[in-house]
C-alpha cells in the first residue's frame, strides 16, 4: 500500500471512529429536526392516559419487552408477515397492549415531520410520560434511537424474564443487558401497577410440583383468596389479577410491601426474598417513596440505552408496525 493510500485509509478509519463516538443518545436529539415531537407525545399522553390509567402499565411493559429483545429498537411493534412471525406474536408477548396507542402517536409525529422520529424513541418517551401522568416518577429519556430491521418470535423466548424464573435466571438475563441486581429489584417495583392473567400463576396455585399442590413460598391466606375469588381453576386463561391488590393504578411502595408479606404474585417476585442482597435492596426501597422514584428513574434511563441502534444503523420507520420496504 502506497503512502497516500495508507493515509487515506487511516483518515477513513478515524472518521468512522469519530462518527461512532458522536452517534450516541442525547437529550433533545430532535430539537432542530422535529422540535415539537416530545410535546406532541406528552400532550397526547396527558389527554388520554387519565381516562385509561391501566394503559400506563401496558406501555411501560411494552417498552421493557422491546428493550430486552435485541435492544430498544421498536422491534416489538412490528407485525408478523407471511414470511416471518414477529416478536409481538411470541408467547411471552401475546398479552401486550398499547400498539394502537403508539401507532396513533406515530401518525401525529409523521404529520409534523415525516421520517424523522423513530418508533423506538416514541415508545420510550410514551412509556415515561404515561408513568409520570399517573403520578409515578419522571426520568430522562435521551433520544436518537433508530428502528431495528429484525423482529423474530423466537427471540423473546430466550431473552425475556418470565414470571416463573428464579433469581439466578433473572440476574443472568438482566446481566446480559448490562443491568445489575439493584436494577432488577428496582425495576421489579413496576409491578406496583398493572394486572396479570390467571394463566401466569395457575401452576403456582394448583400444581406447583406436579402433585396438585400450591407453591409454599406464597402466603397461604393469599393463595386461598386467589383460588376462591379470582383464579378458580387451573384452566382459567381470561381472568385478570392485580399485581398490587388495591393499588394497581398507583405507583407507590405497596408492591414491595406485598413481596415482604410473601404475597408477590409471580414466582419471580417471591424469588426476590431468596437472597440477602435482594432483601436488603427491598428494605432500602421501602424507606421512602422519593428514594424509590429516584432509583427507578436511574434504572429506567439505563434500561432505555440497552443495545440501541444509532447513527446509520437500522432505519426510521414510516409505520411502527412494518419495516420500510
Amino acid at each position: 500500500m502506497g503512502r497516500q493510500s495508507y493515509f487515506k485509509a487511516l483518515i477513513i478509519c478515524l472518521m468512522a471512529l469519530l462518527g461512532s463516538s458522536q452517534a450516541q443518545l442525547q437529550l433533545g436529539f430532535y430539537a432542530k429536526s422535529c422540535p415539537n415531537a416530545e410535546k406532541i407525545i406528552f400532550n397526547y399522553v396527558a389527554d388520554h392516559i387519565p381516562n385509561a390509567p391501566s394503559l400506563a402499565a401496558a406501555l411501560l411493559r411494552l417498552h421493557f419487552h422491546d428493550c430486552f429483545v435485541n435492544g430498544c429498537d421498536g422491534s416489538v411493534l412490528v407485525n408478523s408477515t407471511q414470511n416471518n412471525q414477529a416478536e409481538k406474536d411470541s408467547i411471552p408477548n401475546v398479552t401486550l397492549r398499547g400498539f394502537g396507542f403508539i401507532d396513533t402517536i406515530k401518525s401525529l409525529i409523521e404529520a409534523e415531520c415525516p421520517g424523522v422520529v423513530s418508533c423506538a424513541d416514541i415508545l420510550a418517551l410514551t412509556a415515561r410520560d404515561s408513568i409520570q401522568t399517573i403520578g409515578g416518577p419522571y426520568w430522562n429519556v435521551p433520544t436518537g434511537r433508530r428502528d431495528g430491521l429484525i423482529s423474530r418470535a423466537a427471540d423473546p423466548l430466550v431473552s425475556l424474564p418470565a414470571p416463573f424464573h428464579n433469581l439466578t435466571v433473572q440476574l443472568t438475563l438482566f446481566g446480559n443487558n448490562g443491568l445489575d441486581v439493584n436494577d432488577l429489584v428496582v425495576l421489579a417495583g413496576a409491578h406496583t401497577i398493572g394486572v396479570a392473567h390467571c394463566s401466569t400463576i395457575s401452576t403456582r396455585l394448583y400444581n406447583f410440583t406436579g402433585k396438585g399442590d400450591t407453591d409454599p413460598s406464597l402466603d397461604s391466606e393469599y393463595a386461598t383468596n386467589l383460588k376462591t375469588l379470582k383464579c378458580k381453576n387451573i384452566n382459567d386463561v381470561t381472568t385478570l389479577v392485580e399485581l398490587d391488590p388495591g393499588s394497581h393504578d398507583t405507583f407507590d411502595l405497596d408492591y414491595y410491601k406485598q413481596v415482604v408479606k410473601r404475597r408477590g404474585l409471580f414466582q419471580s417476585d417471591a424469588a426476590l426474598l431468596t437472597s440477602s442482597t435482594t432483601r436488603s435492596i427491598i428494605t432500602t426501597q421501602l424507606q421512602s417513596t422519593e428514594g424509590f422514584f429516584a432509583q427507578f428513574a436511574k434504572s429506567m434511563e439505563k434500561m432505555g440505552r440497552i443495545k440501541v441502534k444509532v447513527g446509520t444503523e437500522g432505519e426510521i420507520r414510516k409505520q411502527c408496525a412494518r419495516v420500510n420496504s
